[in-house]
């Protein structure tokens, strides 16, 4: 689908032109998926599109709630969203057509830009007296927002590890409340960059909480059976009471189909890489160096725009991430 078919089905989302004048009228107006407005990545989605805004004034990006990077990748295939907020693994299996991919894959998706790489930390109440990943078996835990790529990884790694929870689908909002009311033991949720995320602070101001680390050997197992899943090292002292320890990495960006104008691409990468103190200001673990992250994280293909940018600011880009579009 082109971008002026994308531009006709974001009416459905409520996106029309109004009333302005002449230069106004001649704006681009583009639909930006990204997860719960209760996620730290939703505050980084509005200094994105700030800096877009105002470095790109042809443009007029406006922020769309959604249930994270699966759900936005399947609303990029709708045509009712023009880019979304992903992560690279499941920007990969999609790509592939793997997995929760196999029956809808999707080809022709492509990496614009990566900003964050944060820890995922899984988190249960203190209370429960959980102490290990193998106790949450059979116990009711949220294994991240519903349709987010946390969710997705979670499930995957704890399977990997024969750690099979009761499975409690639901948004972030709803995840907090649960944790408050003792509805669930835990939940797994991104941090931000290496410290706890807004909302699990807000559990603990209720409710004491306890971080469970992966040990090198469960990482070492999970990543032999899905070598694309990230893993980190948690450094000493990031969490209160824990030294350095493994979990799974969220990495965080933005993606698109390749119909989605080069020039367009070109302009978003841009404007994100050279507008970096509003992404910041709103979310600490945003990068330094954008093009820099995006070529060294990113696992498929990125966009021909994205490419444009990267090479005229010296970026190496790995071959396996151009695509025949862009070479």
């Amino acid at each position: 689908m082109n971008w002026r078919a994308l531009a006709t089905a974001s009416l459905v989302l409520g996106l029309v032109f109004t009333t302005a004048g002449p230069a106004e009228a001649q704006k681009m107006r583009l639909a930006k998926g990204c997860g719960s407005t209760a996620s730290s990545t939703y505050a980084y989605c509005v200094g994105a599109a700030k800096a877009i805004n105002l470095l790109a004034p042809d443009l007029d990006v406006s922020v769309v709630e959604t249930g994270g990077a699966v759900d936005n990748m399947k609303r990029m295939q709708r045509g009712t969203l023009d880019y979304g907020q992903v992560t690279p693994e499941q920007v990969y299996l999609g790509w592939k057509g793997m997995e929760n991919w196999k029956d809808t894959p999707f080809p022709d998706i492509r990496v614009m830009w990566m900003y964050s790489a944060s820890a995922s930390y899984v988190i249960v109440r203190e209370e429960t007296g959980i102490k290990s990943l193998q106790e949450i078996a059979g116990k009711k835990f949220n294994p991240g927002m519903r349709g987010s790529g946390t969710e997705k990884m979670t499930e995957t790694v704890l399977g990997d590890l024969g750690i099979k929870a009761e499975w409690q689908r639901m948004g972030t909002s709803d995840a907090v409340d649960a944790m408050k009311d003792k509805r669930i033991v835990g939940y797994a949720k991104m941090g931000n960059g290496f410290a706890l995320d807004a909302s699990t602070m807000d559990i603990a101001t209720q409710t004491p909480i306890r971080v469970l680390p992966f040990t090198e050997e469960a990482m070492t197992k999970s990543k032999a059976a899905h070598p694309y899943i990230p893993w980190i090292k948690v450094p000493v002292g990031a969490v209160k009471g824990l030294g350095e320890f493994w979990t799974t990495a969220i990495i965080v960006g933005f993606s698109a189909p390749k119909s989605f104008p080069t020039d367009t691409v070109y302009k978003i990468v841009k404007a994100v890489s050279e507008g970096i103190e509003h992404q910041k200001a709103a979310f600490k673990g945003t990068t330094d160096d954008i093009p820099k992250l995006t070529a060294e994280v990113s696992q498929s293909p990125l966009h021909a725009g994205a490419i444009k940018y990267l090479r005229e600011k010296g970026v190496k880009i790995p071959d396996h991430l151009i695509p025949p579009e862009a070479k």
